[in-house]
């Protein structure tokens, strides 16, 4: 098996070598061959021992699914005659002499019920111990829709498994065989990962049984979902590989191998693994109550630019921008507002807008919490209790606005909101140039110019009329109750 060093560990290997090449030369031919091989040796991690001491608590998943049973069109029927007619003439169809009155009538056989379906295999893929008692890590894709869960240790024993949960939205399944005096792979600190440290993979890539491949750490908290911060490597991953666990050097399980970045459908050196400090928070669910509760607070979020960093006074462009807010939901209680920067959870600051979901999704529902946005140039603090998560939650909805016209400098022709609309800001009526350019469209509605909040026409021309048209501006625009920051340059 080859390791792929880094550039620095190479070259770091060979300036050894070639120093004991140098300063062995007067020494005997097999001495200096030794110390050579020595230097390059001492270069390499030894893998061995980390084998030796977790393989054992990595096991093979296949599984099966019933298929419906279908009859080949090559042979119709029952092996009944009429049968053939019909196949090839319609259900209908009567051949001549084999009528329900014909001479070679007979009772047209009914198929069996119980012939309705079969068990084929259905897949692979691997999971690890973590319990003596028999509980297993996996990938909720290993085990989805499946009719039966076989676990076979690297002894060769077998073993019927169950589902004791699932969850979907972070990909992980806990499932339990009957067995005892098992070996648990111990659990590490995925927080302690760093670019750059060498990781192990063992599994059963295409069924091959505890195959073990090696790599680096590639990346940490590799965004691709709302829920999982992978830890992306270059360790060798392949299909049947899904559930295995990813081991520091110090035999500890640090993830669980669940994706691959491909264009093939093979593995092209970018692997991507489920923290198992994550998994722990979640298995902890699993095992009380069979799936896992989040909370949510209610708003619907987009990245935080950098120009509208710059625009709103942030330092940096970080944290997550409201671009809604459920009426009645947790977050509208708590006095949060379309075009907020959340930059803070519970004392945990939001540096990206995906690290928010994440926070509120771990938060038990009916948990008192606070949230800090960022306003007007201000940061608030604000008090909320966390509801629990309904994926059946539905966004609000918008009416359609109309009333007087009035230009502006941005391009834009605006209108007053009618008055049975509540609420501020003004309509779009028109929209041509740099405000078109941007995605303004008729009908939307701009709440804010910076800092500024609209109120009507009249103040709202008056705001455009003092913009600088050396800086950008920033208008927070609300179109079906989703408000955006758009960037417009003043003319």
């Amino acid at each position: 098996m080859a390791f792929h060093l880094p550039y620095t560990a190479v070259a770091r290997a060979a300036a050894g070598a070639a120093v004991s090449l140098a300063l062995a030369a007067a020494l005997p031919a097999g001495t200096a061959q030794a110390q050579a091989t020595t230097a390059l040796s001492a270069a390499l991690p030894d893998f061995t021992q980390v084998v030796e001491a977790t393989e054992a608590s990595v096991v093979n998943i296949r599984t099966t699914e019933a298929v419906p049973v279908r009859r080949s069109p090559m042979m119709p029927g029952d092996g009944d005659p009429s049968e053939l007619f019909r196949w090839f003439f319609g259900p209908d169809f009567m051949p001549p002499g084999f009528g329900p009155q014909g001479p070679q009538a007979r009772p047209r056989q009914q198929p069996d019920p119980s012939q309705g379906e079969r068990t084929v295999p259905r897949g692979i893929g691997s999971g690890f111990v973590i319990s003596a008692d028999g509980y297993i890590l996996t990938n909720n894709h290993v085990v989805d829709n499946s009719n039966g869960i076989f676990v076979t240790m690297t002894d060769g024993k077998e073993y019927k498994a169950k589902v004791i949960g699932t969850d979907a939205r972070t990909d992980i399944a806990l499932i339990k065989i009957e067995a005892e005096n098992l070996k648990p792979l111990p659990i590490g600190d995925s927080d302690k990962l760093r670019k750059g440290q060498w990781v192990l993979a063992i599994g059963s890539p295409f069924g091959l049984d505890s195959t073990v491949t090696a790599g680096i750490v590639s990346a940490i908290n590799r965004d691709t979902g709302d829920y999982l911060p992978f830890i992306q490597t270059d360790v060798a991953v392949n299909p049947g590989n899904s559930g295995g666990p990813l081991i520091n050097l110090q035999g500890q399980a640090v993830g669980i191998n669940s994706q691959i970045v491909s264009r093939s459908g093979g593995f092209m050196g970018i692997s991507l693994a489920i923290p198992i400090d994550e998994v722990m928070r979640v298995v902890e669910q699993l095992k009380a109550h069979g799936k896992v509760t989040r909370g949510r607070i209610g708003v619907q979020i987009t990245e935080v630019q950098d120009e509208v960093a710059k625009a709103l006074g942030l330092d940096k462009s970080q944290g997550a921008l409201v671009s809604s807010v459920e009426p009645d939901g947790p977050a509208a209680k708590a006095g949060v507002h379309p075009g907020d920067v959340i930059t803070g959870f519970n004392g945990h600051s939001i540096k990206h807008m995906t690290d928010l979901p994440r926070l509120v999704g771990a938060t038990r529902p009916g948990t008192d919490a606070t949230i800090q946005v960022w306003r007007k140039g201000k940061s608030l603090e604000l008090k909320t209790t966390v509801a629990e998560l309904d994926d059946k939650s539905a966004a609000p909805k918008t009416e359609a606005p109309s009333a007087d016209e009035n230009s502006d400098r941005l391009g834009l022709k605006v209108k007053a909101l009618p008055a049975d609309a509540g609420g501020q800001g003004v309509v779009v009526d028109q929209a041509d140039g740099a405000a078109a350019a941007a995605g303004i469209e008729p009908g939307d509605v701009i709440l804010r110019i910076n800092n500024t909040d609209i109120s009507s026409p009249k103040q709202y021309a008056q705001v455009v009329k003092s913009l600088d048209k050396s800086r950008p501006a920033v208008l927070l625009v609300s179109r079906d109750q989703q408000s955006q920051w758009v960037i417009i340059k003043p003319q």
